[in-house]
């Protein structure tokens, strides 16, 4: 963007061109374009280049983002925790820990983000699961209530509708059967 501006400047100082026609051989808006001109009078082509990142600069360079996805690739209990699930107070720490720059716990998710760490958490399981009686739920258990909420649901309590999928329908919501719509 900052090259169109820069090229507009030019149109501009040569003055041969319609700030309309300057738009169209740069593919922008006229409102651009008189925006444009307008900074290029009080500043000259200075006043068009790119203003810069927008935003906080971040606290953390490339090196130590390296260092902290070392430390993390290292797992939890290499840090002193007693699991070796990563947290976001735990990731957290050790980033002050290695560079001394506290982050709170929320911006972490952030931080994780920008090194492609996705989430992952930990599937849940009992400690009394027994594998033998799941599978005998899966297979003979669960077919059953199948069986039974299929035939329960047949009926119906409405009297706009079937009362199963076989009966007629009715004649339309709240007319009786056998009576004519008018």
């Amino acid at each position: 963007m900052e090259q169109r501006r820069q090229r507009a400047a030019r149109l501009f100082a040569a003055g041969k061109v319609s700030l309309a026609e300057i738009a169209r051989e740069l593919q922008v808006s006229r409102q651009s374009i008189s925006r444009w001109y307008a900074e290029w009078k009080k500043g000259g082509s200075h006043a068009l280049r790119a203003a810069g990142r927008a935003g906080r600069k971040p606290k953390l360079n490339r090196q130590q983002l390296q260092q902290v996805e070392q430390a993390l690739r290292q797992g939890a209990r290499a840090h002193g925790f007693l699991t070796d699930l990563w947290t976001l107070p735990r990731v957290a720490i050790v980033i002050e820990r290695l560079t001394g720059v506290h982050y709170h716990p929320g911006h972490v998710w952030k931080i994780l983000r920008a090194l492609d760490w996705s989430l992952q958490r930990p599937a849940k399981q009992a400690r009394e699961r027994k594998p033998e009686k799941m599978r005998r739920w899966h297979t003979q258990t669960w077919p059953e209530i199948k069986k039974k909420l299929a035939a329960a649901r047949l009926g119906s309590s409405s009297k706009t509708k079937a009362a199963s999928r076989n009966a007629p329908p009715s004649a339309g919501p709240g007319v009786p059967k056998g009576k004519p719509q008018s």
